[in-house]
């Protein structure tokens, strides 16, 4: 279990942008005649954050988009390559934030992995967070990942590469070797790291389900980190994507240091191990449960503290049997803990969350934002300073207001597989 979690990491961490094409858009009235330019809009009056369109927007013009899942050629998008995301965006700026809305067609939106009890192995499972297909490619379980949106800048244009790929500025391509400081070497890693020790990355990620419970997104930055995992003399662990305030010690180190204490990750997991009947073996359950809370998307860390609803587990039997103080949740015979076992759509109604909303801190927190689900698709509206308080560069700086090009992309329902839009090219209004 733990070394598939690593790899699941590893994975979710990498595969950001491929394909480095422009998008063929359909020009329409209020739609921006580039096919890849982002004109933003300046503006006097700052639009509600709210996930409300107000009547500023309109003063924006649209630019069109299609997020494309790729096919790698290794079997890792299985199941979703070609699937297409259209959404618009639109970007307002005035003296001191920059604004964008983004928009885009969803005619789902799942918790997040849910837990439920399996009756013939006995244990408590999760869903798991993207599509599950046999052998013969036929679909077994749909996935109940996140909906995200995520977005790459390049940093004080430390990024050459990026000028011209963008986001497969830090990409693997999922070759057999890669070219590194003009020595071909095994290209072992699947993560995101630049192409040298003075090149940084900004990365924006909104997992929609769980950082707009506290109306934020994270922001996040990609680096060298030692280049990739090969030998000691050629370079280090090769993940480059790390939480802004996070720094690598001096000489390189797989270790980071934390520059802000009180830095919050954000949203966590809802899970922990525990033994069968106390003594048997360990199996993975549910850390918390409101007692008589059912359908819930998320419980709040506010929950888990003293006093909170939420409800410590602190056994579980070799039946399936849950124990917390004060009472128990007995999954035998209950069709509302149980998933289905013949279709892949889930129905389990008494399924536990599988996080425990929190904000993010520190540089994490740059971002105001709030996302809205019409029951078709998302409005998503997030802002930042043109100009964050970020002293390590990690973040880009926007008030020269020049042209910044750009990658994005969307995730539905899934882990790491997401369609992508590389080649894109923010310009200011002046």
């Amino acid at each position: 279990m733990k070394k598939y979690l690593i790899l699941t990491m590893l994975i979710s961490a990498t595969v950001f942008f491929m394909y480095c094409t422009k998008s063929a858009q359909v020009v329409a009235p209020g739609v921006s005649e580039s096919t890849n330019e982002l004109l933003s809009y300046k503006t006097t009056t700052a639009p509600t954050i709210d996930g409300v369109v107000d009547g500023i927007w309109d003063n924006a013009k649209k630019l069109n988009v299609t997020p494309t899942v790729p096919d790698p050629g290794n079997g890792l998008f299985a199941g979703y390559q070609g699937t297409t995301y259209p959404a618009t965006v639109r970007s307002m700026y005035d003296d001191k934030y920059i604004y964008f809305l983004v928009e885009w067609a969803d005619v789902t939106n799942n918790p997040v992995q849910p837990w439920y009890f399996n009756p013939t192995t006995k244990l408590w499972a999760q869903r798991g967070n993207a599509k599950t297909y046999d052998v013969n490619g036929n679909l077994i379980k749909d996935g109940m990942g996140q909906d995200q949106l995520a977005m790459l800048w390049n940093i004080d244009n430390s990024t050459p590469k990026f000028v011209t790929q963008t986001c497969y500025a830090s990409c693997h391509l999922f070759t057999p070797y890669r070219n590194f400081a003009g020595v071909m070497v095994p290209n072992k890693s699947a993560n995101h790291y630049t192409n040298g020790a003075n090149e940084k990355i900004d990365m924006w990620w909104c997992h929609l389900n769980k950082d707009l419970v506290t109306n934020q997104m994270d922001d996040q930055y990609q680096d060298w980190a030692g280049g990739p995992s090969v030998t000691d003399t050629v370079g280090g662990s090769g993940n480059g994507r790390h939480a802004d305030d996070l720094i690598p010690p001096t000489p390189f180190s797989t270790t980071y240091t934390n520059t802000n204490t009180n830095l919050s990750n954000g949203a966590f997991n809802n899970s922990q191990t525990l033994k069968l009947d106390g003594t048997g073996a360990s199996v993975s359950v549910p850390k918390w449960v409101v007692p008589g809370g059912t359908g819930l998307l998320y419980y709040s860390a506010t929950d888990t503290l003293p006093g909170g609803k939420a409800q410590k587990i602190t056994a579980v039997s070799s039946n399936g049997v849950l124990t917390y103080a004060g009472g128990s949740i007995d999954p035998t015979g209950d069709a509302g803990y149980l998933d289905n076992t013949t279709t892949a759509v889930y129905a389990a109604t008494k399924y536990i969350p599988s996080f425990i909303a929190a904000p993010l801190t520190g540089g994490r927190g740059d971002f105001t934002a709030t996302g809205k689900y019409t029951g078709t698709g998302w409005i998503l509206e997030f802002k930042r300073l043109l100009k964050t308080p970020d002293v390590l560069k990690q973040d880009i700086d926007f008030t020269s207001l020049t042209d910044q090009p750009f990658g994005m992309a969307i995730f539905n329902s899934s882990n790491y597989q997401h369609g992508i839009q590389p080649n894109l090219l923010l310009k200011f209004q002046k």
